[in-house]
């Protein structure tokens, strides 16, 4: 069995290394996937890829006649697979639906709390021997009214855990959550959250329907000063509108641990380079953005889970058996 690893780092290598049974061939390659890359696939029954790796319908034909039968994602989401496609060529995919849900509900809070009390600011003030106040003010979220989008095991949590600050929390899902009631978070509609809510937090997939669910008319019916934290799903956000909603103000504070336009600058190191995104630069010149590098995830815990079951959803294709996390 060959195995291609793309958007492979040097720790998505080290676990893989390790899980891996050695009887398979493996290469890991640390670029994306995309038309200079996908010919590292020759040869290969099976590819691992990533989140912003390219699987449209002509890269999916390339590896469909490189021999590519499966393609084994190592993350949740799968908006970046034309299905259709992979369905037609008789490729099969495969996911990692919940690695570590505890993780990135955590960094959701921590990006609520930093921007609050403005911790990224005061860490630079007092390492420049700086200790004044002014700029700094917060507010208590206990009383505040947070709004969560999604109501799977991530948007769950992060509302469990809201609701022990003392606040309020509603959450809007298409599908009736029948565990919220209990866990103290009220189901509401997606209008009534987006007016009644301090805080809004994004726990929803990238759908056709969910795409640029944040914009410039949704965003005029928040709460003037809002806080808006985006932990899913970048192209959920759109750019210019939330330019616009920080410029005027109807924005108060913004954390982002995903892009809509990522795949191009996320994973990789830019720092010597000219980023070409506008947009990107412009939000982070606003004092009350905060932006992390896709990182949400990022736990010995979850990368150790991905791993694992990358291997168990490439073992259940050789073995023959039903592939439980096949995604169609």
């Amino acid at each position: 069995m060959k195995v291609v690893s793309f958007s492979c780092k040097i720790y998505d290598r080290q676990q893989l290394c390790r899980v891996f049974p050695p009887e398979w061939d493996v290469n890991y390659v640390e670029l994306g996937l995309d038309e200079q890359t996908v010919v590292y696939a020759q040869g290969a029954q099976v590819i691992t890829a990533f989140v912003n790796d390219q699987l449209n319908a002509s890269m999916l034909e390339t590896l469909a006649n490189y021999g590519v039968q499966m393609i084994a994602l190592r993350c949740a989401g799968f908006n970046n697979v034309d299905l259709a496609a992979a369905s037609e060529l008789g490729i099969k995919v495969t996911r990692v639906p919940a690695y570590s849900p505890y993780a990135v509900a955590e960094h959701t809070i921590g990006l609520m709390l930093a921007l609050n009390r403005k911790l990224y600011r005061a860490y630079n003030r007092v390492r420049e021997g700086n200790f004044a106040l002014t700029g700094m003010l917060g507010f208590d979220f206990y009383g505040k009214t947070v709004g969560v989008i999604g109501a799977g095991k991530i948007g769950r949590l992060v509302g469990e855990r809201m609701n022990a600050f003392g606040c309020r929390v509603l959450v809007y899902d298409p599908y009736e959550c029948e565990v919220c009631a209990a866990l103290g978070i009220e189901q509401t509609s997606l209008d009534v959250l987006i007016a009644q809510s301090d805080v809004i937090s994004l726990h929803c997939p990238l759908t056709p329907e969910t795409n640029h669910l944040i914009n410039t008319e949704t965003i005029a019916q928040m709460k003037k000063g809002v806080m808006l934290i985006n932990t899913s799903r970048g192209g959920l956000m759109e750019p210019e509108a939330l330019q616009e909603g920080l410029k005027s103000g109807q924005i108060g504070y913004l954390g982002m641990d995903v892009y809509e336009k990522e795949g191009a600058l996320f994973f990789e190191d830019h720092s010597c380079e000219i980023i070409q995104d506008d947009i990107f630069e412009r939000l982070l010149t606003f004092p009350n953005v905060l932006v992390t590098g896709h990182q949400a995830y990022f736990t010995e815990e979850a990368i150790t889970h991905i791993a694992e079951t990358t291997r168990d959803n490439i073992q259940m294709m050789i073995d023959g058996r039903k592939l439980v996390n096949e995604v169609s």
